[in-house]
């Protein structure tokens, strides 16, 4: 249970117009479907979780390929073209407030599918507390998508905004990798990368992840241990109790850890911080995004996925719109997702 990738996109704002979005609820529920129908649930979730294929996916249906709308406005449409045709598959959650009504949305959902609600609102609350609070990248989340099949597997899109830099951050997930809190990446893309960036998903901190645990469960006074510090760790009144109540919870591993009530970013970061003091273990600091795929591969931009990825991603969306009957809007998608690639 795990991210299969991050990208990033310029912070735009407004919506797409009515007869826009009408078009891309239709487009993109003619070729959910077909991928559902040619290829499986299980293989339309894993393009979904991968971001070229998002990105083609935006541009095939009409979107502005190269803005944070991409995101909000194509999860939208996907949202009402799944509802309006069951193929297996529904989208909970959105931008802003919509995305509050996830667990209630998750219980519907659940109902119609016999699934378990409780595992999915789980899931859908620990990506977010990882992307937030775990992944230190500057980027705050405003927007959470769950995908969920009927047979119970599921897909994450959600965006986190940093309006300092202009930014907006794309991340996805897959419910078919062990881990939500162990080196969750298997493609990374993105245009700015922050160097300051505390990835505590990151494998060259799991010792910190480790020494972070034993410091909630095993220091008799984590107040005192924390004040003793505090010189070069920045301890507030909150932050004490909030390691105190951790510390009382008593977690199994860190994935609980990070999961508890009251592990936001700066208790997590206060946790890795005191481990490396303590312990004299150093933390890595980077950026989990590996790579720019702003331009879909033009000028030089290398390729967030291997060739055949990529090759299969723009096949299947390529294959989709042919099933389009209208001609005239079959030709002008095909042409906008050629332009893009």
């Amino acid at each position: 249970m795990a991210k299969t990738g991050i990208a990033d996109l310029p912070l735009h704002y407004g919506s797409a117009p009515r007869w826009l979005f009408d078009r891309m609820v239709r487009l993109s529920g003619v070729i959910s479907k077909f991928i559902v129908e040619e290829h499986g649930e299980s293989e339309f979730l894993r393009r979904i979780s991968n971001p070229f294929f998002f990105q083609s996916f935006c541009c095939a249906i009409g979107f502005d390929w190269h803005s944070s709308g991409t995101t909000t406005t194509a999860c939208g449409a996907l949202k009402v073209a799944l509802e309006k045709e069951d193929i297996g598959i529904r989208v909970v959650g959105g931008k802003g407030k919509v995305a509050m009504k996830a667990p209630e949305e998750i219980k519907k959902v659940s109902k119609v599918y016999g699934l378990d609600d409780d595992h999915l609102t789980q899931v859908s609350r620990m990506v977010a507390k990882v992307d937030n609070n775990c992944v230190q990248d500057g980027f705050s989340l405003y927007h959470h998508a769950l995908f969920i099949s009927q047979g119970g597997e599921w897909a994450v899109v959600q965006q986190g905004m940093n309006p300092d830099m202009h930014v907006a951050r794309r991340y996805h997930w897959l419910s078919d990798i062990k881990s939500f809190v162990i080196e969750p990446h298997t493609a990374v893309c993105c245009d700015i990368k922050n160097p300051k960036t505390l990835d505590l998903t990151a494998f060259e901190n799991l010792q910190i992840q480790k020494l972070s645990l034993e410091l909630v469960n095993e220091a008799k006074d984590i107040k005192r241990l924390a004040m003793s510090h505090s010189h070069e760790v920045k301890i507030t009144p909150q932050l004490l109790k909030s390691l105190e109540r951790l510390s009382s919870i008593n977690p199994k591993d860190y994935s609980e850890l990070v999961g508890a009530p009251g592990a936001g970013a700066k208790t997590l970061r206060a946790l890795a911080l005191l481990s490396a003091l303590i312990y004299g273990t150093e933390i890595k600091w980077r950026d989990p995004a590996l790579y720019s795929f702003a331009h879909g591969g033009k000028d030089g931009y290398p390729y967030p996925v291997n060739r055949a990825e990529y090759d299969k991603s723009i096949e299947i969306l390529r294959a989709a719109l042919e099933s389009l009957k209208d001609s005239h809007e079959r030709a002008k998608a095909l042409r906008r997702l050629s332009e893009f690639v």
